[in-house]
């Protein structure tokens, strides 16, 4: 089963920030799928787009509050202009489109579809599709106008491009969902709707009357046992009536446990309230405990390892200071930086909670360590422009010191000995591939240079861990305007995979 980068990768060239986006409308759009009671589909275009392109889907989302409407898997699938037009159409225009159809086998019969323009920045680079029962969506209860009220204004807000956010994102971790418990605010911060769950949680944590028509912020506040989380919520809640984007929250009252997470409704940029997500996970929380028990033992064993490594690297560093031979001193300062290199991927993985390491605040840690050897005999200047992106542990640790070693290489091969020099490194990264150039402007490469049979010590390793664990390619050429470049790229989705 292809993943969404895979497919990505395999039929756009889409950027980086592009990327981006759509993994985080596929993270948080379950909850879309379930407000909707409908079947989502995530369509790009497979090549230019005119009239008359090809659409292929590259996810597929089904609700769990209803029955699904397409009960096969469209994931990896071609489609025309004919089977979906509307997905086309929106593509090309921009707008959302509205239709429905009363027979044939895709879109299933008696279906409506509305397909919705994902934009990210000010262009459109895909559609979501919604397919929802025809005969269910003329007959609704207040939970369902509620639910597919919201769902409508996050999906204007999809089109509009301020939905999902970075912040959104990051709230989708353990969020409550839709059936959880749904509570629907006006501008003034008083509940709409509140759903039957909702209620329940609540009366859980200790409210004796309905939720409806009072102030959700200063009713929680009463209900909370720390005033601080209680102050919190309140603030979070008040920021989402205001525009600015909400969070997840857990609190606990009168011995109850629960999730909340706020909403910004926004629809067409005009503010329309805000929704909240509430969960009751005073039962779950046991076996919860139990598994962050766990990621705290895996986070340990990282530190620890961090800090064996940061010991190597004192003792190379103490050796090199007592050896009176310059080669061995400069040896045992080369692996100094190296083995830090190793320690900073573990200290990132001893904060993390998915073994995924954020390649630029790795970088930006070794950075200041590579000018500080660097000023012992050249003052370099260095600086980082684009976005590394997030990389699994595997793949991390390669990366990191491919970077310091072509860092490192430009600053003791490149300048001539108190010459001022500049190296960057440039990072663009798209759905295939991840490709950075550490750009030096100095004297450039010697007469003859091949990386293939430089018996240099950095560039083997480089040369080795690229090919080997990366899968990538690797080359040093001249630059355009004097120096010397070192282009690295590393493939992405399903190529990094294999790779």
């Amino acid at each position: 089963m292809s993943t969404l980068s895979e497919l990505l990768a395999d039929h756009t060239d889409l950027p980086g920030a592009a990327v981006d986006h759509l993994q985080r409308v596929v993270g948080d759009w379950q909850l879309l799928a379930d407000l909707s009671f409908a079947d989502l589909l995530l369509w790009v275009g497979s090549g230019p787009i005119t009239e008359g392109s090809e659409v292929v889907c590259v996810a597929q989302c089904r609700p769990t509050t209803a029955p699904t409407v397409i009960a096969y898997d469209l994931v990896g699938k071609l489609a025309s202009e004919t089977e979906h037009p509307q997905v086309l159409r929106a593509l090309i225009d921009g707008k959302i489109v509205r239709d429905s159809d009363s027979g044939g086998d895709d879109p299933p019969p008696l279906s409506l579809r509305e397909a919705i323009p994902v934009r990210c920045g000010e262009d459109v680079i895909a559609v979501l599709s919604r397919d929802t029962d025809f005969a269910r969506s003329q007959i609704r209860s207040t939970l369902e106008t509620a639910y597919t009220t919201c769902a409508d204004d996050l999906c204007e807000m999809i089109s509009d491009g301020t939905y999902p956010t970075p912040e959104d994102r990051a709230a989708t971790h353990s969020s409550p969902r839709a059936g959880d418990g749904f509570v629907r605010l006006d501008t003034e911060g008083k509940v709409v709707y509140a759903s039957p769950n909702a209620q329940s949680a609540y009366h859980r944590m200790g409210l004796t009357s309905e939720l409806s028509g009072h102030d959700l912020a200063a009713t929680t506040r009463s209900l909370i046992t720390d005033p601080f989380d209680a102050q919190e919520v309140v603030n979070d809640i008040r920021a989402a009536l205001a525009g600015r984007t909400g969070r997840r929250m857990e609190v606990d009252a009168h011995g109850a446990t629960v999730l909340l997470r706020t909403l910004v409704l926004r629809p067409h940029g005009e503010l329309a309230g805000a929704a909240v997500l509430v969960r009751d996970v005073t039962e779950v929380k046991r076996r919860d405990r139990a598994l962050l028990s766990k990621d705290a033992t895996i986070r340990e064993i990282h530190h620890r390892v961090k800090n064996n490594l940061q010991t190597v690297a004192a003792l190379l560093r103490l050796q090199a200071r007592r050896t009176e031979n310059e080669e061995a001193r400069v040896a045992l300062t080369e692996s100094v930086r190296r083995v830090t290199s190793i320690a900073a991927v573990h200290e990132m993985l001893s904060m993390s909670v998915d073994e995924e390491v954020d390649l630029d605040d790795v970088v930006d840690r070794l950075v200041p360590m590579m000018a500080d050897v660097a000023t012992v005999s050249t003052p370099v200047k260095i600086r980082r422009e684009g976005k590394l992106g997030v990389f699994s542990a595997e793949r991390a640790t390669p990366l990191v010191m491919v970077l310091t070693e072509l860092v490192q290489n430009a600053i003791e091969h490149a300048f001539d000995p108190g010459a001022v020099g500049t190296v960057s490194m440039k990072a663009e990264r798209s759905a295939r591939w991840l490709d950075v150039v550490v750009h030096d402007d100095g004297r450039g490469l010697p007469p003859g240079f091949s990386l293939e049979r430089s018996d240099r010590l950095g560039l083997q390793i480089v040369r080795t861990l690229v090919t080997a664990e990366l899968g990538g390619s690797i080359g040093l050429h001249p630059g355009t305007g004097g120096g010397t470049d070192a282009v690295l790229r590393v493939p992405l989705g399903r190529r990094g995979g294999r790779g």
